[in-house]
């Protein structure tokens, strides 16, 4: 299968021009990066790097592709196309990573006609993931390590579901309802039934309640999640203990006021025996309502809406820019949609403690030779050499270094409050950049 038209038209219109003019083959930086942050949102969490890297080896352009191109290019650039493998040079920021406004996430590096192509590919995936492993993060912060379910595949397409699932997970959740996300990338698939499935059992003389119950036990053992808020939910946490006893797994409730539903019924599950059965809760939550829920005895969140939308989750708001042509620092210089010019790489100064103090982004092999007491450490790695990937992009390393970036914010970082930035970045401008 290919990638190759995972992309916008004028890329490849560009890519003509270029091949008819001889610029196509100078060497090209193209970098991405977001210039401001969503509203209320304090860092950005990289998401992402792993499928694109993937993508680029499937970037490739077969008969098919090159039938649907072929009424707008000329020969040479389809013969060009017939050929293309993108085999420049990535760098970027790990997965996982922390970013903020201005960090160059992605750098691509090649001539101008292997890396304008791909303009779209990365954007499409960057700015998706990145979104939804940013609301994700603020999410497991809010749940302070209580275990996040994602719940969001009937809220979006079906192959956002899977790199949702994927992004979520990357960032802290422990699990996802989607079974595809599991078999491509591992992501633990989580789930037991649904109100229908209760509904199911409605016979003659009305609902029946306790067959659900004693059906889903024996077919998945009494350490299943039993759905208690069809009908009545005292009833339906009575019909649950005593179907599966005080061993029951879990209860999970859907609706209705959470906080006060989550007492009445860990009281009511105590009460019975069942000590040990956890409380999962569901239902348009978000951040704030799971930090809403933080005093209440709730286990484990379910979340489905929030996390998968634009409400939840908007844009990350990621662009992909050239910065540097045969060495030359190039930039756009408008007012609201202003580039900085030139390769670059950035690293942060670092407390002792491990806190952040400040970012900085600076022109490539040129790090900062003042540190100012600070550690300074590097964060753009290199992802591929020569079309080919290099270093980790497993989840279990971009899971890590989400943990261990949310604990290096200074401490007001992590506030759901609207608010500056967590880190300030600095910009030292490249040699002929024009900034001043």
């Amino acid at each position: 299968m290919t990638a190759a038209l995972l992309t916008d038209k004028y890329e490849l219109t560009m890519l003509a021009a270029a091949l008819r003019d001889g610029t196509a083959h100078r060497r090209a930086t193209f970098e991405t990066f977001a210039r401001r942050l969503p509203d209320g949102r304090r860092y950005g969490v990289v998401a992402g790097t792993a499928r694109f890297v993937e993508a680029l080896r499937e970037f490739t352009f077969d008969d098919a592709a090159l039938a649907v191109v072929a009424d707008f290019l000329d020969g040479d650039t389809l013969r060009y196309l017939a050929g293309y493998r993108f085999c420049g040079d990535v760098d970027g920021y790990p997965e996982g990573e922390l970013y903020f406004p201005g960090s160059p996430v992605l750098s691509v590096h090649g001539t101008f006609a292997e890396c304008v192509v791909l303009e779209t590919l990365a954007l499409s995936i960057f700015n998706h993931d990145c979104a939804i492993a940013a609301a994700a993060a603020r999410m497991a912060g809010a749940a302070q390590d209580r275990p996040l379910i994602e719940m969001g595949s009937r809220r979006t397409h079906e192959q956002a579901a899977v790199a949702a699932a994927r992004a979520a997970y990357l960032a802290g959740f422990a699990g996802t309802s989607n079974l595809e996300a599991q078999r491509r990338y591992g992501v633990p698939a989580l789930g037991t039934s649904a109100h229908a499935f209760t509904l199911l059992h409605t016979t003659a003389d009305g609902p029946d309640e306790l067959a659900a119950f004693r059906a889903q036990v024996d077919a998945l053992g009494a350490d299943t999640t039993l759905l208690v808020d069809t009908y009545d939910i005292t009833a339906g946490v009575a019909n649950a203990v005593e179907v599966a006893g005080p061993e029951l797994g879990a209860v999970r409730i859907d609706s209705g006021d959470l906080g006060v539903l989550a007492r009445q019924v860990r009281a009511q599950l105590d009460g019975l025996g069942a000590t040990r059965t956890r409380i999962v809760v569901s239902g348009d939550l978000d951040e704030f309502a799971i930090a809403a829920l933080r005093a209440e005895p709730v286990d484990i969140y379910g979340v489905g809406t929030s996390v998968v939308t634009g409400s939840g989750a908007p844009t990350a708001g990621m662009v992909y820019k050239l910065v540097e042509v045969d060495g030359l620092p190039v930039e756009k210089r408008s007012s609201h949609k202003e580039s900085h010019g030139g390769r670059k790489q950035a690293g942060r100064l670092v407390k002792p403690s491990g806190t952040i103090v400040e970012e900085i982004v600076h022109p490539y092999g040129a790090p900062p030779a003042d540190a100012g007491g600070y550690r300074f450490r590097a964060v753009t790695v290199p992802l591929v050499r020569a079309g080919e990937p290099v270093g980790d992009h497993g989840l279990d390393a971009a899971r890590e270094r989400v943990a261990a970036g949310l604990h290096s914010l200074p401490w007001d970082g992590l506030k759901l409050s609207r608010g500056e930035p967590a880190v300030p970045t600095r910009m030292i401008a490249a040699a002929g950049s024009g900034r001043r």
